[in-house]
């Protein structure tokens, strides 16, 4: 009788663990091509470029140990300050488009808005659009001598401003143009948590006499600081890699071409133009550990004002 039992709950066990090795491997199958493009795309490069960061590589070929050669020779470079404070001042005014995509996005999503999948696609147009015709049609408006902006400003007595030919001034309207790009991707994301927040919280908040403002600050900031901090996160480690728009933008005849550079740009011309791979290397490595500070200290600090409940 007992044999009979054992014989019993045996045949079950064995289906379940077949049950489980099958799902294993269609787990696999699934997540293998994923798996072998983060290895092939994002992991060996990095390991790769870590490697040519100590390396000396000729300009056929050939590499050569040279030690922490490569980091002394860029950190003693005068370009790599004002690269990185260029490409800081880009991030931090990118960060100012965050609460402005909220503010939009809580806007369109008003109940009773009328064309509200109008202003969606309009918010959301320049992100499908191409960069290179984004920057070419900002480089006409704001040209010196016939953008729109500086013919307004004549227009009205005041002069004209070298946008472009400026520094500081280049990176602040580069940032804008930058907000004014990713503004779509970030509503679309505040959207979706506007839609987790429960409609009882914003009656509850009415019926307590909070009007459109006081409920914006008290009930759907706070719960959309999950959302928010998700989206500095992403801003940062996206705006500390700008590259294309400052290159287009700011074309090689430019005056303040040099001052104007990003981190990136710094990491381009060394390793494309001057082919000293070893240092644009050490560039990408000096760039990717920036990146891991500022996200761990956005982590650390997402524990004072990040509301989860």
């Amino acid at each position: 009788m007992t044999r009979q039992l054992r014989g019993r709950n045996a045949a079950p066990r064995r289906s379940a663990a077949q049950l489980s090795r099958g799902r294993a491997w269609w787990a696999l199958l699934f997540i293998g091509p994923a798996g072998l493009g983060l290895v092939v795309f994002y992991l060996w490069p990095i390991i790769r470029g870590i490697y040519l960061s100590f390396q000396d590589v000729g300009p056929f070929g050939g590499e050569t140990f040279v030690g922490i050669d490569n980091f002394v020779e860029v950190f003693s470079e005068p370009d790599l300050g004002r690269a990185l404070l260029n490409t800081l001042l880009y991030a931090v005014i990118c960060l100012i488009g965050i609460p402005v995509a909220m503010i939009v996005a809580v806007l369109i999503n008003t109940k009773g808005l009328k064309g509200r999948s109008l202003f969606r696609v309009l918010f959301f147009l320049p992100v499908v659009t191409m960069p290179v015709a984004v920057a070419l049609v900002w480089r006409l408006l704001l040209n010196v001598d016939y953008g729109v902006l500086n013919l307004s400003l004549r227009a009205i007595g005041l002069p004209g401003v070298a946008w472009l030919s400026t520094p500081v001034v280049n990176m602040v309207v580069i940032a804008i143009v930058g907000i004014w790009m990713g503004l779509g991707t970030q509503i679309i994301i505040f959207t979706a948590g506007l839609q987790g927040i429960p409609d009882t919280l914003i009656e509850a908040a009415e019926l307590d006499g909070a009007g459109p403002v006081r409920r914006f600050v008290s009930v759907i900031v706070p719960l959309l600081s999950p959302t928010t901090f998700l989206l500095s996160v992403l801003s940062v480690i996206a705006s500390m890699q700008v590259f294309d728009l400052i290159f287009l933008m700011i074309d090689p005849n430019n005056p303040a071409q040099s001052q104007s550079q990003s981190l990136v740009s710094l990491f381009y011309t060394r390793g494309f133009l001057q082919h000293d791979l070893g240092a644009a290397a050490a560039i990408a490595c000096v760039l990717l550990a920036i990146i891991l500070v500022l996200s761990a200290i956005q982590f650390r600090l997402q524990r004072r004002w990040v509301h989860y409940e």
